[in-house]
């Protein structure tokens, strides 16, 4: 099932404070059951990770990982990932594997 990107601030907060979270050292995964068809993921990367180009590589990471378990999601959901400042100096594959185990607790995959 193909995502869309989640782009509004209230949907943001909505996954924050409704939603479950797992914590990791690269990454941080909040998750809220939807009633839209389809999943919304949102990417947000603070100022504390570094410059510009930093920030736009942690989005980059997690947009890959993400697609190699978009099609394994169980139901719809509004997802949030929060990049941390250890998520730049990690490969891609780290990345993945915490988001993997992180979409296991939140009951997320098939």
């Amino acid at each position: 099932m193909k995502s869309t990107t989640l782009k509004e601030n209230k949907d943001f907060r909505r996954a924050y404070y409704r939603g479950k979270s797992e914590a990791g050292s690269a990454l941080v995964t909040y998750a809220v059951k939807s009633r839209l068809p389809y999943s919304r993921v949102g990417i947000t990367s603070g100022k504390k990770i570094g410059n510009a180009v930093k920030r736009n590589r942690a989005r980059r990471l997690i947009r890959a990982a993400f697609s190699q378990y978009e099609d394994r999601l169980g139901g719809s959901f509004d997802i949030v990932f929060v990049a941390r400042t250890h998520t730049t100096e990690v490969k891609m594959q780290t990345v993945a594997a915490q988001m993997e185990a992180q979409l296991k607790k939140l009951g997320m995959l098939d």
